[in-house]
């Protein structure tokens, strides 16, 4: 392997870390990060967006004063509830929140509110969403992660071969590969175990992750096919790498399985 293919490489893995880091970072069930005060404490909190069933959500809160004290708020999501109010528990130097659990892809609104004298904080200043799932067992959840990543890796690869006038075909063919399978068969999997449906994107719902998947997909099919008949093939190769990437800066989990609490079967 020469030095250029070496510094492709690193470049590859590069960008596909960064997007696992963005990914880990900036979807919906990444835990909710701030800070407030009262009474001259300084509060740090970091509120679950995701737990899985069958349990109540522990919301915790780190208080050392033992004089505080508060409450928080919930009503399902999306719903037409009225807020329901329950008191924090004190555990030890924690004060925690727990959330009632509801069925996999059921989502709760939440807020909490710390008190001591007069003084009263809200946190954080507007409510969040936290969805329930079930668990997903590691042989299928590894795989799709490790899967999903390796598509990611080989096909920055393919669109850096395309951009310098390199063959493309293998590394077209291992994005394909990767993608398929840890995508359109992993993928189903691990929704199944933790929603309870294999797809909930088009035409079924509206689940990003799904369609995002099954876009980027009729791209890189096009890729294969053109590269397979000439090997050295570039515009759609390049065009499918830049389109995942795209893809893969999308929040996971955006608009994904959820219930609507305001049908009326569902009240």
């Amino acid at each position: 392997m020469n030095r250029k293919n070496i510094l492709f490489w690193i470049i590859a893995i590069v960008i596909t870390l960064s997007s696992a880091i963005y990914q880990r970072m900036t979807g919906p069930t990444h835990p909710y990060r701030g800070s407030t005060e009262i009474a001259g404490e300084e509060i740090r909190y970091r509120l679950i967006r995701s737990f899985p069933r069958p349990a109540d959500a522990p919301a915790k809160l780190k208080v050392e004063d033992r004089e505080v004290t508060g409450f928080f708020r919930y009503k399902r999501h999306p719903s037409n509830d009225e807020w329901q109010i329950k008191l924090l528990v004190r555990e030890d130097e924690h004060l925690v929140a727990y959330i009632p659990q509801q069925p996999a892809a059921g989502k709760v609104m939440y807020q909490l509110f710390l008190e001591k004298g007069d003084e009263q904080v809200k946190l954080p200043e507007e409510p969040i969403i936290i969805r329930f799932r079930d668990d997903v067992p590691a042989w299928a959840l590894l795989p799709h992660v490790i899967l999903m990543f390796a598509a990611m890796l080989f096909s920055t690869r393919a669109g850096l071969a395309a951009l310098y006038k390199q063959k493309t075909y293998r590394l077209t063919l291992w994005t394909i590969v990767t993608f398929i399978t840890g995508g359109l068969i992993f993928g189903p999997v691990v929704q199944k175990y933790a929603f309870g449906d294999y797809w909930t994107g088009w035409p079924f719902g509206t689940d990003l992750t799904d369609n995002k998947t099954a876009f980027a997909l009729i791209f890189w099919v096009i890729a294969f096919v053109k590269s397979r008949q000439n090997p050295h093939h570039r515009t759609w190769v390049l065009v499918a790498s830049i389109i995942l990437l795209l893809i893969y800066l999308i929040p996971h989990s955006l608009f994904g399985s959820e219930i609507d609490w305001t049908k009326e079967n569902m009240q």
